[in-house]
């Protein structure tokens, strides 16, 4: 068995009456995608003052192949605005621990305001996990709700 970074995410629709931020101040984020073919892309982010590239691949099932790296914000900046094209997700992640388990909740900026998502990563696609009562459809497979798709949208 090949070994290399890995993420297991599942993602879903948050009811916007019952979700409140959990957590202290969200962080702004700003990403865009240099590269995005299907199977494969490159994206810039900056969140919470720090910035990262993050490479992704196709994996098996719901894991992709993930490596991050973190940039200079400076590096990030002139990135996203010379090679992400204009198509930028702009949102709010607030992080936070329910049962032991970290989830992040995204509240989408810009053309996608409205827009509420929550992940949470997994060790074991089967790994089971306490949904919050604000938690309602699953769209990990909905390619609509990748961040990358969400971008263009912002076009």
């Amino acid at each position: 068995m090949e070994k290399y970074a890995k993420e297991i995410e599942r993602k879903f629709l948050v009811d916007k009456q019952l979700w409140s931020p959990h957590a202290k101040g969200g962080l702004v984020c700003r990403q865009g995608y240099i590269l995005s073919d299907g199977d494969k892309l490159l994206r810039v982010r900056i969140i919470g003052g720090k910035a990262y590239l993050t490479f992704k691949a196709k994996g098996q099932g719901i894991a992709r192949v993930e490596y991050e790296y973190p940039i200079p914000v400076e590096d990030a900046a002139v990135m996203l605005d010379k090679f992400c094209d204009g198509a930028l997700v702009e949102k709010v992640r607030y992080e936070f621990e329910i049962a032991g388990m970290k989830w992040c909740v995204d509240v989408f900026a810009g053309a996608n305001e409205g827009l509420i998502l929550a992940e949470i990563e997994l060790d074991d696609e089967n790994q089971q996990f306490e949904k919050p009562i604000w938690i309602t459809e699953e769209v990990t497979a909905d390619p609509r709700y990748l961040n990358v798709n969400l971008a263009k949208k912002m076009k």
